[in-house]
Parts: C-alpha cells; structure tokens; sequence
C-alpha cells in the first residue's frame, strides 16, 4: 500500500515573520551572533511564506 504524501510543516503567515524581523531590525546597531542566526532562519521562514502565497494565489 502507497504511504500518504507528508504533510508540509507549518507556515506562519508573512506578517508575523515580518514582525519578528522588524522587532530585531528596530534594536539598531550591530546584532549579536545569536541575532544574526534568528535573522538568517527567518529570512529561510519568510522565503517559504512567500512560496505558499504564491502557490495559493495559482
């Protein structure tokens, strides 16, 4: 018997990425290492809620 297609794992919606990103953004400065990698995941987080939006909206 064929196995299911996985589920894709769970997108958050553009605007709350977005918001976490301002919130590290508007501290100014140079970001700490620690900052630097949250940024890094959430750019890879945002790219993937941009596909989604785009898939949706074909």
């Amino acid at each position: 018997m064929p196995t299911p297609p996985a589920q894709p794992p769970h997108v958050r919606s553009l605007s709350a990425v977005n918001e976490e990103i301002r919130g590290l953004l508007s501290a100014g400065g140079l970001m700490t290492v620690e900052a630097r990698r949250r940024y890094e995941e959430l750019l890879v987080e945002w790219a993937a809620a941009v596909r989604g939006d785009v898939t949706e909206a074909a």
